[in-house]
């Protein structure tokens, strides 16, 4: 891949991170199709001296070894949600008053972040960059779909070995600023059962899509929570985001199946989250497709309070909860203090209008590499 060896250069043609951004979103990406990025991500990187580079399928780790007291560990994923319809590919350059904004599926989410990485992986290691930590840079596949899918946590379960570090960043949009920790994550499926019939007699059966109107009642008329953990505030969700039923368009369906996802503080663990569900659902089969729990801000740890001083000294603003799930929640699990920090207004993320501003990806670069080189 040319064109991202190219634009990821010291001085070359993507130093302000534009080209470098655009040439990574162009090359599709989604959830299970990365491979393309993957090789191109390792061609790149393995072309660099200062870093020794490693793969376990589609994820992708460099690091350097400079025998710092300390590692810094950065995290992106290298998946994107589908193309729009029409397709928001390939990136167009908008200008704006601000400077202009980079438009196209995953420029927010979170090719913006990737970019960043990208250019500190090949800039920092190298004589002359060396920066007071060692780094581990990991971009992997597949986060945007089941967790039990998520290359992270495929790295975790075979190669621990390779997350070990004393602070992480996970390049999930944060619009510049610092997000601390993240809501966790449940998805579940409430059934109901009818009986089948012909729909030209269909007072013979019981239509189970009819059966479900009482579990979209509860969900309307649901009020989300908002928790605040550790300082900050998190809002939650509730809703449905899948309905399935029937086999014909002259048949009673017998069955149906409502998926519901719950957006949880981090005050609340995967069980407490089931058993909130299970709770509002009460009378109807529940079961869980998919959790995954969150994580507490952590912005109490030491190195976390020295990266929030020195990175928004050059940002600006305060710390701030993510809504959505985050590998930073993977990291508090292996007892590693992490925060999100990236380019990109994360309200954009999965929108078809995906954009990000030009300006913030050398903004974000520009504070990761003070702080790492101060």
């Amino acid at each position: 891949m040319l064109a991202l060896a190219e634009a990821a250069r010291p001085g070359g043609p993507g130093a302000d991170l534009v080209a470098l951004l655009a040439a990574v979103c162009d090359v599709e990406s989604v959830s299970g199709d990365e491979k393309a990025l993957a090789d191109a991500v390792e061609a790149l990187l393995t072309a660099q001296p200062h870093l020794e580079v490693l793969r376990d399928g589609d994820c992708v780790v460099a690091r350097t070894h400079l025998g710092r007291e300390r590692r810094v560990v950065f995290a992106g994923h290298l998946d994107t949600v589908p193309l729009a319809d029409p397709p928001n590919l390939p990136t167009r350059l908008a200008e704006t008053d601000s400077g202009g904004e980079l438009w196209g599926r995953g420029t927010v989410d979170m090719k913006a972040g990737i970019a960043v990485m990208l250019a500190l992986a090949v800039d920092l290691g190298r004589p002359g960059a060396e920066p007071t930590s060692d780094l581990t840079f990991v971009f992997y596949d597949q986060e945007e779909v089941e967790a039990v899918r998520n290359g992270l946590g495929r790295l975790a379960r075979h190669r621990p070995d390779l997350l070990e570090g004393d602070f992480a960043v996970v390049g999930e949009p944060s619009d510049a600023g610092i997000e601390g920790g993240c809501n966790g994550t449940i998805r579940v499926e409430v059934s109901t059962r009818g009986v089948a019939a012909h729909s030209a007699r269909a007072w013979t059966g019981v239509n189970a899509i009819h059966l479900a109107a009482p579990i979209l009642d509860r969900l309307a008329a649901y009020e989300p929570r908002e928790v605040e953990v550790d300082g900050l505030v998190y809002r939650e969700s509730l809703g449905a985001v899948g309905i399935r039923g029937g086999v014909a368009g002259n048949v009673v369906p017998d069955a149906c199946v409502v998926t519901v996802n719950y957006r949880f503080a981090p005050s609340l663990s995967t069980a407490g989250a089931e058993n909130h569900l299970r709770d509002l659902f009460d009378g109807f089969d529940v079961r869980v497709t998919d959790a995954a729990g969150g994580a507490r801000p952590g912005l109490d740890a030491p190195l976390a309070v020295a990266f929030a001083d020195a990175v928004l000294a050059v940002t600006g603003g305060t710390p701030r909860p993510k809504y959505g799930w985050t590998d930073v929640a993977r990291f508090a699990d292996l007892g590693i203090p992490a925060v999100n920090f990236a380019p990109g207004d994360p309200v954009l993320a999965h929108k078809d209008d995906e954009r990000v501003p030009v300006a913030q990806l050398a903004l974000c670069r520009d504070a990761l590499r003070a702080w790492l080189l101060a």
